[in-house]
This record gives C-alpha cells, structure tokens and sequence, in this order.
C-alpha cells in the first residue's frame, strides 16, 4: 500500500535527482581474477569502459535493479541471476560525480564463477572480462588493456573498494565457493584464494584448514575428478551450510606462504 503525501508537503521543494546502481562483478578464470565492464554507447563518456549498472525504475528496489542489471549483462536469465552472490558494496554521492545531473549510485559486489563472454545491454557498446592482478588494491589492467583510470565516472574508485571488499571478505566468509562451480576441488577453490589475494598457499596447510572448519565444504559422493598431471583423481565439493569461518582463513602476510 502506498503512503499518502502528507498535506502541505512540496515535493519540489528539494532539487531532484536521480538513483542509479553499478556493479563490479567478479570472476576467476584462466588463473587470473577478472572484472565485467561495458563499453559505453552513449553520452557522457561514449566510448569509454565503465562498470556495467544503470537507473532504478519508477517501482523499483536498488536490489532488484541490480540483479535485473547483472542478468542483462551476464546474459543469464534473471531467476538464474538470482542464485548468484550479490551484496551492497556502498553508496556514492559526490555531487559532481554525473555530468548529466544529481546521481546517487548504490554500488554492489557480485561473485559470478566462470561465465561465457557477456554480451552487455542496455547503452552498452560491448562488454567483455577484464583481468585484473591478483594482488590486493589499487588494482591495475595488464598491458593492452584499458587503464584503471580512464573508467568513466567514479567508477575507478568503486572497483578499488570492491576489490578490497571482496579480499578481506574471503579471510572471515565462505564467500570463496561463490566462485566455483557446483562441484569444484580443493584445488580449484584453492586457486581461488591464491588469485584474489595474490599469494601463494601452502597445499596441504589449506587442506587441513579447510576440512577441519565446520560447514565451509561438503564431499560430494560419486567419481573423483581427474585435473590434469599424472596424480590421482581428486576428490569434489560442494559448498558447506556455513555462511562464517571459525577461526578465520588469514591472509598470509607477503606474496608467499611456506
């Protein structure tokens, strides 16, 4: 039910603007952490990258704007969007941070594991995976690719916290399987903290800090999973009930861990 306008209120009595969402949509693939960005089609900033997002509609959550954004992008149907990890990163509200007018944008995180090429949508020329380096902020693009800092808008600033965002979180959260497959080894879940943080871990110490934490996998009955080498199959998982690690999975300090 809608509230009634109470009497004597002006609703033009403040400026108006307007609310948008952008997303920085992460995933792993080729060993190598990636970032979804749009290649704008209109003005302002025809032809530059940005991350991919836009305005909420008249009836609208932010919420729900931005997993209508990440389905257009992704090319997923929305109910498949749905499952996928997504969570508000923070709002952006510099008053200049629009040419056009007054934009506040609430910036999200999503945790996508490997997807085919996206196809973009909306004012989007194209849009294809960036990668990033997989040390933590301030990120940059490798050699070719576009510098962090001609992103359009602000959006430089939002995937340097995203980015940092989704590190720390990966220490204290199972936030890691979000990334993987439904079904995924302990080295693939493994690589997935050794790209994000930028270190290298120690195998088995991870094995055994992953199995003895309560609810963060669970073994998946039926064949093992060959990867590749001369080893034996390795055995799969599924991501736990948990939602925490208890205790945390600390980041090791340098880019090396013994």
């Amino acid at each position: 039910m809608s509230a009634t306008r109470p009497e004597g209120y002006d609703p033009y009595a403040f400026e108006p603007f307007a609310v948008t969402v952008d997303l920085a949509v992460f995933t792993v693939r080729e060993s190598r952490l990636h970032v979804l960005l749009v290649e704008r089609g209109q003005e302002p900033y025809r032809g530059a990258w940005a991350l991919p997002g836009g305005f909420l509609l008249p009836r609208e959550s932010a919420e729900t704007a931005a997993r209508r954004e990440l389905a257009e992008e992704t090319g997923l149907t929305e109910q498949t969007a749905a499952d996928l990890h997504l969570e508000q990163l923070r709002t952006y509200s510099e008053p200049d941070r629009d040419p056009r007018m007054r934009v506040v944008s609430v910036a999200y995180t999503a945790l996508v594991p490997d997807l085919p090429e996206p196809r973009g949508g909306g004012d989007a020329a194209h849009a294809r995976w960036m990668p990033l380096p997989s040390a933590a902020p301030p990120p940059a693009f490798g050699r070719g690719d576009p510098p962090l800092a001609s992103l359009a808008f602000d959006h430089d600033r939002i995937l340097a916290d995203a980015h940092e965002r989704i590190g720390a979180k990966l220490e204290y959260t199972c936030l890691a399987t979000a990334f993987c497959p439904r079904q995924f080894t302990l080295g693939e879940l493994q690589q997935v903290y050794e790209t994000v943080w930028g270190v290298e871990l120690d195998r088995p110490n991870f094995r055994r800090k992953v199995l003895a934490t309560p609810g963060f996998v669970e073994a998946v009955e039926g064949e093992p999973r060959r990867t590749g080498g001369r080893g034996k199959p390795a055995a799969l998982y599924r991501a736990g009930a948990a939602s925490a690690l208890h205790p945390p999975l600390l980041r090791p300090e340098g880019r090396h861990q013994t």
